[in-house]
């Protein structure tokens, strides 16, 4: 039998129970408390994940880094349907892998995994069409699907409540009449999706826990069709596409991005998260090679992106999320 003996035990609230007095462990099976709220461990620690992706057809390979070192991806498990142009959102226990294709007609379904633990994907629910090339952003209690192609470019936004199990429900358009390959970036109160095809420029944002259409933010500095994005709470970073150039805006601030430095390696079709401290892109494609590259920037600084390591194999049409990305802080 454990027993745990404590003087006192106050300050139970919003700052959780502290400790005072002799606290003991009389046992060979000890065990150390954690240190930090829930978000500060996973700011310095998160789990990436990157799902899906194209080589000769669509793959159904999930796997995983640990974002605040650097190192190779690691296997985690597989989709249920080999696909790639996935969306991908999370909250800080639960990923989401949405739509995507591997040939017509398109997937509308949405898989999840348990992100702490290795393992296959699950079935979630639908979106409200068979679409692929959009984009997702969340917060720790909503996922967004916006745009994409179904197969004719949209401009619907879907959402779906990460806890439950469901289908997805239309939250309004984006500004455009038609939106694909958009980056996504959010803090817990608002996201914004940044450039798309066809050679869009356009910043525009929502409010995650309301519904209604996007509105205009502003314009990155290029055109990023293809790109993709990751941010902290406070700060949102919009990847090379066709070009090097990154880009950096501030979330809760309407206006232009501006210049962040460039790429590690020139691509696009990558994917991209963050733990809110480090971002991280992998995987891609310029024409005619493919990577299995991993970058990595720090959010809060400007400078261009070094050598992370690799993903498992080379891919592109991949796209990522993690436990601790900007949206959860």
């Amino acid at each position: 039998m454990t027993v745990l003996r404590v003087d006192t035990i106050s300050g139970i609230g919003s700052d959780g129970p502290v400790f005072d007095g002799d606290l003991k462990f009389n046992s060979q099976n000890f065990f150390v408390l954690p240190k930090g709220t829930t978000t500060d461990r996973n700011q310095t620690g998160g789990r990436g994940l990157f799902g899906g992706g194209y080589i000769s057809s669509g793959l159904n390979t999930i796997e995983y880094v640990n974002i605040q070192s650097t190192g190779n991806g690691k296997d985690f498990g597989d989709l249920t349907d080999g696909r790639y142009k996935v969306a991908s959102l999370a909250s800080s226990t639960r990923g989401l892998f949405a739509g995507g294709w591997d040939g017509l007609p398109n997937f509308n379904i949405i898989d999840y995994v348990t992100i702490a633990t290795t393992s296959n994907a699950v079935d979630f629910g639908d979106l409200t069409a068979e679409k692929r090339n959009s984009s997702g952003l969340s917060n720790s209690t909503r996922g967004i699907i916006a745009g994409g192609d179904t197969p004719t470019t949209t401009n619907i936004i879907d959402y779906v409540t990460i806890a439950s199990l469901g289908d997805a429900t239309t939250f309004g358009e984006l500004i455009t009449s038609g939106q694909s390959l958009s980056g996504g970036v959010s803090s817990p109160t608002r996201g914004v999706f940044g450039g798309g095809s066809p050679g869009i420029t356009t910043l525009q944002y929502i409010t995650i826990a309301t519904t209604g259409n996007a509105q205009n933010f502003g314009d990155l500095t290029v055109s990023k069709q293809a790109g993709n994005a990751c941010s902290s709470a406070t700060r949102g970073i919009f990847g090379g596409a066709q070009d090097n150039t990154i880009d950096y805006i501030t979330i809760s601030s309407l206006g232009n991005a501006q210049d962040f430095g460039d790429m590690f390696v020139d691509r696009a079709l990558y994917g991209a998260t963050s733990n809110s401290i480090k971002g991280i892109f992998g995987g891609g494609r310029k024409t005619p090679t493919n990577y299995n590259t991993i970058d990595y920037i720090t959010i809060a600084s400007t400078g261009d992106a070094q050598d992370f390591g690799d993903l498992t194999q080379v891919k592109y049409y991949v796209d990522a999320t993690s436990d601790s990305h900007g949206g959860l802080s």
